[in-house]
């Protein structure tokens, strides 16, 4: 798979497509840097540097990352760590986390990582949006004192 590297004086941004999930955060959140129909697809002169840091920040799946090279710090991973079960998705992890196969070899990661939770991806136990192939549907949700408490549907709040 490819790895890429962009840079300027300020940012270097890594992408590892073997991690990428597709969820399309870094499109949604600074499209004039992350055009997947550009070549290349990664423009970091088009925004500042805290601007390219941010929406790195927002890939959930830890494809991109960056170092900073003008003395503002590089990302810290979330602490303690969190997982967000996405929903109809992976499992979002952000934080300093060590994943092993069965024989205890640690696959490489960063302070992001999609997990497969639909089974079907081709890159486990990383997510590939195979979910999205497969119509894999979840509805995530904490078991709030409303809904323990309740009656009746009529006693629950919409979300």
């Amino acid at each position: 798979m490819a790895q890429r590297t962009y840079r300027t004086d300020q940012i270097v941004v890594h992408w590892d497509s073997e991690r990428c999930a597709h969820s399309g955060f870094c499109l949604r959140t600074l499209p004039e840097v992350f055009n997947a129909a550009a070549r290349p697809w990664v423009n970091v002169d088009a925004a500042s540097a805290d601007a390219i840091a941010d929406a790195v920040e927002r890939c959930p799946s830890g494809a991109l990352s960056y170092e900073r090279l003008d003395g503002e710090p590089d990302e810290t991973p979330d602490d303690p760590v969190t997982i967000v079960p996405w929903p109809h998705g992976p499992l979002f992890v952000r934080g300093t986390v060590r994943i092993l196969d069965r024989h205890g070899e640690q696959f490489p990661t960063g302070p992001r990582v999609a997990l497969c939770r639909c089974g079907q991806s081709r890159n486990h136990p990383f997510c590939d949006a195979s979910h999205a192939e497969v119509g894999f549907t979840s509805y995530p949700r904490v078991i709030s004192d409303q809904r323990k408490d309740a009656e009746s549907p009529a006693d629950l709040e919409p979300r």
